[in-house]
């Protein structure tokens, strides 16, 4: 067995023990409450969950009563046991007992015309289920799970239908697992970007907008240095840059396909005669631009980027700080290309994502989307355009993991995963190619015979979201951002009044240098003012006292960093020409 079939068996184990957990927590439920009707009980990616009806609310408490009946239950070592039986059968039993829900699952299924169904029996509970299951309760570690919250869920997600009670747990193979996975949550809880985004004033959240972040002062200073950023490497790999309006009739939605597809999705409003959309996506937009004069061949590859602000109307329920906003900010890029170029233009932009994350210490993971069933297109420009993007990917020396069926209908495309300081997965980037927009809008280039050709098209966003990479960062970071991305470089504290004048000069000099400085002297003992200081988690305080005013220094307190607790406790007195230079030089590098 190789790696990726040993990988691929413990990822199934993994489901498989998560979903065996469920059925043990509505086991406990059913103990708890006779009368309870069962929803649905999935495994998923951070643990298991499942809905019930139940005759009164949940509270916090009952977790831990639910616990302690879940451990019984594993120690009684039930089997599970599967049987398949008729639809019609499974229908009589669960009217039988008084389960609404399974009876409605049932009748979905058979009007689908599905015959036969598997139940899942242990111990006393009975449920619907596909499978498969562990052998018996007794697999699991008694101490490594745990139920973690308690959440309202409508019925199949439907806001119409009746609202139950979600429980929520988490099961590992080991204690020790387990118990690095709460350190984990604690940790995350610490880092949490809305709660840190208010304590060192970069956002704020208010109800009149929802899903929409203010950006305050000191944010914008860390908005606006990602994005010098990332122009600056994007200018290098030879995009140009443009920018599209937010607001356009829905007949371009309408040509691009999304009126039909995504309209729930949109804001939209009627305007005299017409209907109007704020955009959900960039694409439209730059084809316009791309169709204003004759393309040849000699011109491809065009490269346009922008910093795209695109609205998408999400579920209030689904809205979270900045990692899902309504209204959202790309470094969005479209390259119009001829299929030849596709695989040159891939490695260039698989290139150009490893520069980006390397400056953050942050190792990206590729995927590889394939063919889905509902694709578009023929399926030799498919197999063709799957296989450009497997060679770029080896000749840039990028090992992946394939994402069968998981492309876009329009094309493959590769997706790009970040883990932060926690181990925590994120989705940011994305690379698609897309063969049917072009078509739809009559994107052509006259190639070298004469002809006139549909270009292939290339979108790419490398933070993905200004808005939830800051999300990101802030919390990979706990808010102790990199140097060159602090809003506040290094802060000056005088020990009394009397040395206004010093620190007032070197302000000057720091800003005259491009330092973002501030000033802290409050009306506090200087304790409390490097308190404060360091909670703002400011990477360089500058002490001015009497020693230091003769003698034209500064004393240095450096921020404490991930491998040594102790820097800020050193402190050393420099001139201030070498302090900037210092500074200037880990700023140049991004250190």
């Amino acid at each position: 067995m190789n790696k990726k079939e040993k990988q691929a068996k413990q990822k199934k184990l993994i489901e498989i023990r998560k979903h065996s957990m469920a059925h043990i927590l509505a086991t406990a439920v059913l103990e708890m409450f006779p009368e309870a009707k069962f929803g649905i009980g999935p495994a998923v990616e951070d643990g298991f969950y499942y809905d019930f009806d139940l005759s009164r609310t949940l509270i916090p408490e009952d977790l831990e009563i639910l616990e302690d009946k879940m451990k019984k239950i594993i120690k009684e070592n039930y089997a599970f046991e599967m049987q398949k039986i008729s639809v019609n059968e499974a229908i009589k039993n669960f009217k039988k007992v008084g389960q609404p829900l399974k009876v409605e699952l049932l009748e979905d299924l058979k009007s689908e015309s599905v015959e036969e169904v598997s139940v899942y029996k242990s111990g006393p509970f009975v449920d619907l289920c596909k499978g498969p299951h562990l052998e018996s309760t007794g697999e699991i570690d008694t101490g490594a799970f745990k139920l973690t919250k308690i959440s309202g869920a409508y019925w199949k997600s439907d806001e119409t239908k009746q609202q139950l009670q979600r429980i929520y747990g988490v099961v590992f193979a080991t204690k020790k697992e387990l118990k690095q996975y709460l350190f984990q949550q604690e940790e995350a809880l610490k880092r949490d970007h809305k709660k840190l985004g208010q304590e060192l004033d970069l956002f704020s959240f208010h109800s009149e907008a929802p899903g929409s972040a203010f950006w305050h002062p000191k944010g914008m200073v860390l908005w606006n240095e990602l994005e010098t950023f990332g122009k600056t490497i994007r200018k290098k790999y030879n995009f140009k840059e443009i920018q599209t309006p937010i607001l356009a009739k829905n007949t371009l939605w309408q040509t691009s396909g999304h009126w039909d597809h995504y309209r729930k999705d949109m804001f939209y409003f009627d305007h005299k005669d017409d209907i109007y959309c704020l955009k959900p996506m960039d694409c439209p937009f730059n084809i316009k631009i791309y169709q204003t004069t004759k393309r040849s061949y000699r011109d491809l590859p065009i490269r346009y980027t922008e910093i795209g602000r695109v609205f998408r109307n999400e579920q209030s329920g689904e809205l979270n700080g900045l990692l899902r906003v309504q209204h959202i900010t790309q470094d969005d890029s479209h390259i119009f290309l001829a299929h030849k170029q596709i695989e040159n233009e891939i490695g260039s932009l698989l290139k150009m994502t490893k520069e980006y994350y390397r400056t953050f210490e942050i190792e990206p993971e590729f995927f590889l989307s394939t063919r889905p069933d509902d694709f578009m297109g023929k399926k030799k420009t498919w197999d063709d355009a799957e296989k450009n993007l497997r060679n770029a990917l080896k000749k840039e020396k990028v090992d992946y993991t394939i994402k069968e069926k998981d492309g876009a209908f329009y094309g493959p495309k590769i997706d790009i995963d970040i883990k932060d300081a926690l181990g925590r997965k994120w989705q940011v980037a994305t690379i698609q190619l897309d063969f049917q927009l072009p078509e739809k809008f009559d994107a052509t280039y006259t190639n070298n015979k004469g002809d006139e050709k549909t270009p292939a098209l290339i979108h790419a966003a490398i933070f993905g979201s200004f808005e939830r990479f800051i999300g990101i960062i802030t919390e990979h970071y706990a808010g102790a951002f990199p140097l060159w991305l602090a809003p506040v470089q290094v802060a000056i504290l005088p020990v009394s009044e009397k040395f206004s004048d010093y620190v007032n000069k070197l302000n000057r000099t720091l800003k005259k240098s491009q330092i973002r400085t501030e000033i802290c002297d409050q009306d506090e003992g200087l304790g409390k003012r490097i308190a404060l200081s360091t909670k703002q988690k400011i990477p360089y305080l500058l002490i001015v006292g009497e020693k230091e005013t003769e003698e034209k220094t500064v004393t240095v307190r450096q921020r404490s960093s991930s491998t040594d607790k102790h820097d800020a406790k050193k402190q050393q007195a420099i001139t201030i020409n070498k302090f900037i230079k210092l500074l200037e030089e880990k700023i140049a590098c991004k250190k």
